[in-house]
C-alpha cells in the first residue's frame, strides 16, 4: 500500500467582484494574474446571485480558441448557442465540458427570476490541441455518478476518478479531477492526487480546514491551492459540515499568451486569431 504524502497549503485566494459579459456582477476566484501557479487551469468564476439584474445581463456573442470552458450549474439556468448550430439549456446539476479548439463562437444568457448558482472553470489547452475540432461533453444533471467516500462525505463525480467511481467526461488533455464533495460536521477526509499535479479546492458551503493541521478557517468563498508535492490532499469540515469542490489536473508546463477569450502559446498566434476574426475566417470547417 502506497504511503500517503499529505499535501500542505501553498496559499489561500478569496474570490473578489468582477464584472464581465454585457455586465453580470460576479466573483473570480483566479485569473491570468495567477498563470502559471494554477497550471493547466486558467481561470475560475462564481457567477451565483439571488439577484437577476447580477446575471441577466449575461454574456453574448463572443469568441473562444485554444481552451476549455467548464459550466457547471447548481440552480437556475443558463441558455447556450453557438455558431456551429449547437444550442441548449444548463440547469440544475448539468455540467457542459466546452472544447474550443480552434475557435467557437457563442453566447451564455443566464434566465430566471430567482437565484442562481453556477461556476465557470476555464482549463487550457497545450499546443499540439490548440486547433483541434471544436466539441461538446454535455451532462444532464441526474446522470452524473455519485458515490459514497469513506463514512462520511458523498462525491458528484465530473471528471476522474474518486473512491472507484469515474466521472462521464474523458479524453480531457489536462487529465482532471472535478468533483463535487459535501463533508458531514467535524469529520476528516483524505483523498489521493497524482503528485506534481495542480490541485485546489473551492468552498461551496459551510467550513473546512485542510492540509497536515486541518484547523478550520476556510468558509465559503475561499479557494485552497496546495502545494505540488504530495499524493493525497486532507481536510475537515467546521460545525456545520462543509461542501466543497475538488479540482486537480497536470501541469502542462507552456508559454501561455492571453487576450481576452482567446489563450495561445505565442503572440503572434493571438495576433492571428484577432485577425481571422476580423476577416470572418475565425470558424474552421469542421
Amino acid at each position: 500500500m502506497t504511503s500517503q504524502n499529505i499535501r500542505t497549503i501553498d496559499q489561500v485566494f478569496t474570490v473578489a467582484e468582477a464584472f464581465e459579459g454585457a455586465g453580470v456582477r460576479l466573483h473570480r476566484g483566479f485569473g491570468p494574474a495567477e498563470v502559471p501557479r494554477f497550471d493547466p487551469f486558467l481561470l475560475f468564476d462564481d457567477f451565483s446571485s439571488p439577484n437577476p439584474a447580477d446575471y441577466l445581463p449575461g454574456f453574448p456573442w463572443h469568441p473562444h480558441r485554444g481552451i476549455e470552458t467548464v459550466t457547471y450549474v447548481l440552480d437556475g439556468s443558463v441558455c447556450h448557442r453557438d455558431s456551429l448550430g449547437n444550442e441548449g439549456v444548463i440547469t440544475g446539476g448539468d455540467i457542459q465540458w466546452m472544447t474550443a479548439g480552434s475557435g467557437i463562437i457563442h453566447e451564455e444568457m443566464p434566465e430566471g427570476t430567482g437565484a442562481l448558482r453556477g461556476f465557470q472553470l476555464w482549463v487550457n489547452l497545450p499546443k499540439a490541441h490548440k486547433m483541434t475540432t471544436p466539441r461538446y461533453q454535455d451532462l444532464v444533471g441526474r446522470t452524473v455518478p455519485e458515490v459514497a467516500v469513506g463514512k462520511y462525505a458523498h462525491a458528484k463525480v465530473i471528471a476522474g476518478t474518486i473512491d472507484g467511481a469515474k466521472g462521464l467526461i474523458e479524453d480531457i488533455a489536462a487529465q482532471p479531477l472535478y468533483v463535487d464533495i459535501s463533508l458531514e460536521a467535524e469529520r476528516s477526509l483524505t483523498v489521493p492526487v497524482a503528485n506534481r499535479d495542480t490541485v485546489f479546492l473551492y468552498v461551496l458551503d459551510g467550513a473546512l480546514g485542510a492540509g497536515s493541521d486541518e484547523v478550520v478557517r476556510y468558509a465559503k468563498g475561499a479557494i485552497v491551492l496546495f502545494a505540488r508535492d504530495g499524493n493525497a490532499v486532507s481536510v475537515r469540515a467546521g460545525g456545520n459540515g462543509a461542501r466543497f469542490l475538488l479540482v486537480s489536473g497536470t501541469p502542462l508546463g507552456e508559454t501561455v499568451a492571453w487576450r481576452g477569450p482567446i489563450v495561445m502559446n505565442t503572440d503572434d498566434e493571438l495576433r492571428t486569431a484577432f485577425t481571422e476574426l476580423h476577416e470572418g475566417t475565425f470558424i474552421k470547417d469542421v
